[in-house]
């Protein structure tokens, strides 16, 4: 039986941690504060905002909500990003992505024109470039692959001389945890939809990131005993017994039954990656704000 790397774990800590520093900041007269911009009324980032603002509560962060309605214009959202730089209180920004279909090929620059100081999602060009850099000063990582970071930390897996993969190449996940693990000073394999032998590459891995968004992508063929997997997907899986005794409910990449058995530890899905993000992201508007 694997061990299980439970999210709620990290978050403890991390809260705790927190809420020291947030303190501290208080104490010098300054309130950590996180801005959450958000275009429309899009369900999932209503559910993400209302953790988000849940958590910051606990660990002593402030908010400030921009609320902008669906059709909002591209000048409209750059008004309240520029309102956002301006004000000195405002230490980090969440804005929801991606924007409403009509601002699509406008979010880079909308994206763009937030201080990278305050970008605490990696929302700018700035931002990944520190990510790939390995420099804090340039914006913050994503806060789910950092979120992975975070796990592999606190349960003291040592990611040196490891061969890493990630499945998944996005700019959101795949990429950056990738640079991360690097970071780490383990070798890394990205994984994606044109790549061949992905199962035979996954065996001979000491650790898997899978990032697919892909149901039940993760087999018993992907895997072998003295592995870690972090199953960073959040997906929908119909057949799947809730805690309610119905059926449906969210699930990984991984097919948890049979590769649980197999590996040495794995994040399940709820309650392992997804768990810890809301806490990094209030972990980087308090060292946003220690940094002011």
């Amino acid at each position: 039986m694997a061990k299980l790397l439970l999210g709620k774990e990290v978050t403890d800590a991390l809260n705790a941690n927190l809420q020291e520093r947030t303190a501290a900041l208080q104490a010098k007269g300054v309130t950590p504060t996180l801005a959450i911009v958000r275009v429309g009324e899009n369900p999932s980032d209503l559910s993400y905002e209302k953790g988000a603002t849940k958590r910051a509560e606990l660990v002593g962060v402030a908010v400030k909500n921009y609320i902008l309605p669906g059709d909002a214009t591209k000048e409209a959202v750059l008004a309240v990003i520029d309102e956002i730089n301006a004000d000195d209180t405002i230490h980090g920004v969440l804005m929801f992505r991606p924007l409403p279909k009509h601002l699509k090929a406008d979010q880079n620059e909308i994206c763009n024109r937030l201080d990278p100081k305050k970008d605490v999602d990696c929302m700018t060009h700035m931002s990944n470039a520190g990510v790939f850099e390995g420099l804090n000063d340039l914006g913050y990582a994503p806060c789910t692959p950092a979120a992975c970071m975070e796990i592999l930390d606190f349960y003291g897996i040592d990611c040196k001389g490891k061969n890493a993969v990630v499945i998944g190449r996005s700019l959101v996940v795949g990429k950056p945890a990738g640079m991360m693990l690097m970071g780490k000073n383990a070798t890394v394999t990205t994984c994606h939809t044109k790549t061949i032998n992905t199962a035979e590459i996954c065996k001979n891995a000491d650790i898997i990131v899978s990032a697919a968004g892909v149901l039940n992508s993760l087999t018993a063929d992907y895997v072998r005993p003295g592995q870690v997997v972090i199953d960073v997907s959040i997906n929908w899986d119909e057949n799947k017994i809730n805690a309610k005794g119905g059926k449906g409910g969210i699930a990984g990449d991984a097919k948890f039954d049979e590769v649980e058995p197999i590996v040495e530890a794995i994040t399940p899905v709820p309650g392992g990656v997804g768990s810890v993000t809301t806490s990094v992201l209030m972990k980087h508007v308090v060292e946003a704000a220690e940094k002011v």
